[in-house]
């Protein structure tokens, strides 16, 4: 399948974790890959990843919360593939701040909300006007459970930054909507996405592990690459009439 053959798409956040499952399954169905984090190691071995699979990609340092770093991304994209067609903002996260309402300081509440939904904002805000020009595009913002229910391992700044992502979503959709751009979120819930998620379910009594485990109609938690291939449906042709929504890809936890 190719369902995003020569789609140049942007994944925030993508280095390693979450963000390198989604770029992985975007370039699977054939798309050029723009890698973009903080961290120049992990950049280059996600590069080397994604070009194995028989794409091209490239890399770009970059921290969402940088208007300025955002903007030469773009022009660094536009100038060497020429368009841009699909955006996922996933760089965000808990960000390894405090769940713990007493322990929760306002450093960990700018943070949370600055690279979650300001990060989505300022990437959405440099991208459109190239969409636009090109009568078209797809951005996937990735949210959370959180954002439209509660958190199980991180804390109030995490589930408000997510709700923002979701409105950002529903808004930017109604706008631009008219010029062919499509944007929706997509919700995962629990991911084994690294070691700090890794941890934080390590931590806790199998009790604990069992209640959560009980509350998802699958009984199981999700996999990077179910997230991944939500993001690919979204992003697809597969999805031409579908915008302003947030898919839930969650295992029907929130039926709970």
């Amino acid at each position: 399948m190719s369902r995003l053959k020569d789609r140049v798409t942007i994944v925030t956040g993508s280095g390693q974790g979450m963000g390198l499952a989604i770029a992985k399954c975007c370039a699977k169905e054939g798309a050029k890959i723009v890698i973009t984090d903080i961290n120049d190691q992990t950049i280059a071995q996600a590069v080397e990843e994604i070009k194995s699979l028989g794409v091209d990609a490239m890399g770009i340092k970059m921290d969402v919360t940088n208007k300025g770093q955002i903007k030469a991304m773009v022009d660094n994209v536009v100038k060497n593939w020429g368009k841009i067609d699909i955006l996922v903002n996933n760089a965000g996260g808990a960000l390894n701040t405090p769940y713990k309402l007493d322990e929760i300081e306002e450093k960990h509440w700018d943070l949370v909300v600055n690279v979650n939904l300001k990060g989505s904002f300022f990437c959405c805000q440099e991208v459109i006007p190239q969409m636009v020009k090109q009568n078209g595009g797809v951005i996937v913002n990735i949210s959370a459970l959180a954002g439209h229910w509660r958190a199980s391992l991180a804390g109030v700044q995490y589930t408000a930054a997510k709700a923002g992502v979701e409105g950002l979503s529903r808004q930017l959709a109604y706008y631009w909507g008219p010029s062919g751009i499509r944007v929706n979120s997509l919700a995962p819930t629990v991911t084994m996405t690294g070691d700090r998620i890794q941890g934080l379910w390590d931590d806790k009594s199998n009790e604990e592990q069992d209640k959560i485990l009980s509350a998802i109609p699958l009984r199981r938690l999700s996999t990077p690459e179910e997230i991944g291939a939500g993001v690919v449906f979204l992003a697809s042709d597969d999805a031409s009439y579908i915008t302003g929504i947030t898919l839930d890809v969650c295992g029907g936890r929130y039926l709970r």
